[in-house]
Formats: C-alpha cells, structure tokens, sequence
C-alpha cells in the first residue's frame, strides 16, 4: 500500500512517534510520496534522478530512494536507467479524474484560437492550492519561443504570469493574506519581494491582465488572464510568452485583449451546468 511505514526511514519513524496524537499516523509519508509525485511530474518529460528528487523534497537521496520505489512497486512511477517517470497507473487515475476535473477539451480551441491570432506561445494554466501547473500548450507561428513553460511545471502564484492573474482576482481578503504571508524574495530575487508583488498585482486588477517583464528568465515576457470556475472564482489562467521584443506597451494591451476575450468565453463556457452532457 502507498502509507505502508516501508517507505519510511528510521528519522521519518521516530518523529511520526513523537508527533501529536491528533496528527493521522502516515501524514508524512503521504506528504512525502505526494511531493515525489509532483517534484516528477514538474520535470516531465525527463527522467528525476533519486538524488534530485531529494534536493527537491529535502531528505536524503536514500529516504527519496525509497520513497520511489514504494511507489514504482504501485505502478505510480516508472524506474528507467537515468532516473524516475511518472508510471501507468496515474494515468488510469488520471482519466478517471479527467472526467471530473479536465478543462483541456473546453481550453484547447482557445489555446489555438489565440496562437493563431498572436503568433506567441499560448499556456492553459490551473490553480493547485498557492501553485500554477501548466496544463496544456499550444506553439504560435514566430519562430523564436520562450521555453520557460512546459506541461506539468509549477509556480507559486505570484511568479508567472498565470499566477498573478489567478492572485490579482481572488477577494481581497484572501489576496491581501497571501502577500501578507509569502516570501518568494529567496528563492526568486529581489523583483520578488513584498511590495513589488503587490504592486504587480495591483496593476494587473486594473489592466485586468497580468505581466511577467522577464523576471524568471531574462528577456522572456508572459500575459496572462485569470479563467474562472462556475462559482466565479480564478481557477486556471490563459497565457502567452514570447520574447521581449514582441511585448512592447501597445502590444501588451493587444494581447492582453485577445487574452480576455477568449477568457471571458472559456469562464462562460465551463460555468455552463450543461457543460459536462456537451461531450457525452
């Protein structure tokens, strides 16, 4: 089983001993095996070596080991001579859970619409509780790309451009008590800090559209447009990158528009209660 206590090792043991008595015994293994899962996915389609993957989920290359392994022996990953992939059973899950949760049928017109129209790169993001993944891309016409995106990368809301559309739309409470909280200055620069993230987002409330001015690798620009779920709240973005020559002013407002336009018909689309018997 995936919470089997083999996966453990004598450090994890002792401390889910001496953890409150409130705390579900396996919590961290769980906790552990999912960040595995997520710390592969991320780097899809390469391989995550055992060593890499601990750096990622900070324990020793062992405990990654075998923490891989256990779920490997589950089907949940494939073990190949550079490393770890993400295995077949996920994606049984994942068709299962498509049904519920995919928005790739809906996005994927809109994502070709808008390559098309921009000749950018064009990116499906989702919310993932403070996270974006990339879900889905579509490759414009201009033959110079950023590849800073790919599916299954993740970002903290507030670094990408999906991100900060997602967090520009949230109510305010729950933006304020997100910037108030995060502290993405070490591990993203000094354009990272506090106030320059809540000046960001405060802008992109007012363009209704959200920029990256290269700020995760230089010279590469995102805009993106919070999508929203049928309660009305941003749950995925639209997005496009390019280089920086292509996101001048005039030409961030052009995108920006074409970026809306497509979100605002995609939010409608997926809060129709129908939207699921559509495709059935």
């Amino acid at each position: 089983m995936l919470g089997q206590m083999t996966i453990l090792d004598a450090d994890s043991r002792h401390n889910m001993d001496m953890a409150p008595t409130t705390t579900p015994a396996g919590t961290q293994a769980v906790s552990r095996a999912a960040a595995v899962l997520r710390a592969v996915s991320a780097a899809a389609p390469e391989p995550v070596s055992s060593a890499r993957l601990a750096a990622t989920i900070e324990v020793s290359r062992p405990t990654a080991h075998r923490i891989a392994g256990a779920l490997a022996a589950e089907g949940l990953l494939d073990r190949v001579a550079s490393g770890w992939l993400l295995g077949p059973e996920l994606y049984i899950m994942g068709s299962v859970a498509a049904r519920r949760f995919d928005v790739s049928a809906d996005a994927a017109e809109h994502l070709r619409a808008i390559a098309r129209a921009t000749g950018e790169s064009v990116f499906l993001s989702a919310r993932r509780g403070d996270e974006t993944v990339c879900l889905l891309r579509e490759e414009g016409s201009f033959p110079l790309r950023s590849m800073v995106l790919h599916e299954g990368i993740r970002f903290p809301l507030g670094v990408a451009s999906a991100g900060l559309a997602i967090l520009s739309m949230l109510p305010d409470p729950e933006r304020a008590e997100f910037i108030a909280a995060v502290d993405l200055e070490p591990g993203w620069g000094a354009s990272h800090a506090r106030g320059e993230l809540a000046a960001r987002v405060e802008r992109a409330r007012i363009d209704g559209y959200a920029v990256n001015p290269g700020l995760i690798v230089e010279g590469s620009w995102g805009i993106g447009v919070a999508v929203m779920d049928g309660e009305g709240r941003p749950a995925w973005a639209l997005s496009v990158t390019g280089v920086e020559s292509r996101f001048r002013p005039e030409r961030q407002r052009e995108l920006g528009r074409v970026l809306m336009a497509h979100a605002h018909d995609l939010s409608q689309r997926l809060a129709r209660p129908s939207r699921s018997s559509d495709r059935s």
